[in-house]
């Protein structure tokens, strides 16, 4: 079976990544791809086939009321992590949309939060796909854990 060819998304951070900034540039292309996650500020850190990790700054526009960050800041920041995964890695003859979420809220999120967006390759075939996404604090506790399940179809 011959290897996929890197998506666009893929190609774009592997190139933009390497300009100073380039992780910055990157994370407001994919800013205004998707104007909503602006919101939070999201810093993409680390982007691969099949992971993705960003960076949610606590800073007031993200406090819930007792000044950490908000749980659906989280939950953006767990979404833009698995929307830019799935475009990074999905294959040329798939498309995906997400159909659902399911999170757990371990623990307060008392400092800057990083997000993670997992999947195993052999997971990218048609039906249901559950993406493993997990938030956490500076000090590496889980805040926020669960899955994003996605529906993957062939393109037509």
């Amino acid at each position: 079976m011959a290897k996929e060819k890197p998506t666009k998304v893929m190609k774009l951070y592997n190139r933009v990544t390497r300009l100073p900034f380039g992780h910055k540039i990157f994370s407001m292309m994919v800013c205004r791809m998707a104007p909503y996650f602006g919101t939070i500020k999201p810093l993409i850190t680390k982007l691969e086939p099949n992971f993705c990790e960003c960076l949610i700054k606590k800073r007031n526009a993200v406090h819930n009321h007792i000044k950490t960050v908000h749980v659906i800041a989280i939950c953006n920041g767990l979404e833009i992590a698995m929307g830019t995964m799935a475009e990074a890695s999905i294959p040329s003859h798939l498309r995906w949309i997400p159909k659902g979420m399911s999170l757990d809220y371990t623990a307060k999120a008392g400092s800057d939060i990083r997000c993670t967006a997992k999947v195993l390759p052999e997971q990218w075939v048609p039906g249901d796909m559950l993406v493993e996404v997990t938030a956490y604090d500076n000090n590496d506790v889980v805040v926020v854990k669960g899955h994003i399940k996605l529906w993957i179809s062939e393109k037509s």
